[in-house]
């Protein structure tokens, strides 16, 4: 009679029991770079820093700092766009560093990357 599992050798190597382990120790440091990233402070510029955005690791803005020679009361229109640009990058830089701090934990494989809310 054949061995049993869809396996040369029987079953899964290593167990189901390994893979669960791994499967939550990866649940567990997920949520540690979550807490983690949530801490800490992104900043977007545009306009040569004359706007600047700060965001956290939740995407909430923390704050915006304009330079003075960018208010200009008959030209709304550039500093909209001037913040919208910073918020961007400040968003990117979040994304960026979710994405690095998942890869740490997954070592790279596929699926997971800026998957999660994080």
């Amino acid at each position: 009679m054949g061995k049993k599992g869809g396996f040369p050798g029987g079953g899964i190597p290593g167990g189901m029991g390994n893979i669960m382990k791994q499967a939550q120790r990866m649940q567990r440091q997920m949520e540690e770079k979550q807490k983690e990233m949530e801490t800490k402070e992104f900043e977007g510029t545009a306009g040569g820093g004359v706007v600047t955005v700060r965001l956290n690791g939740k995407r909430e803005v923390l704050g915006v700092t304009l330079a003075e020679e960018v208010v200009d009361p008959d030209d709304i229109e550039t500093l909209e766009d001037l913040v919208a640009a910073a918020v961007g990058e400040a968003l990117r830089k979040v994304e960026e560093a979710s994405s690095a701090s998942m890869d740490q934990i997954t070592g790279g494989l596929g699926g997971f990357g800026g998957g999660f809310p994080f």
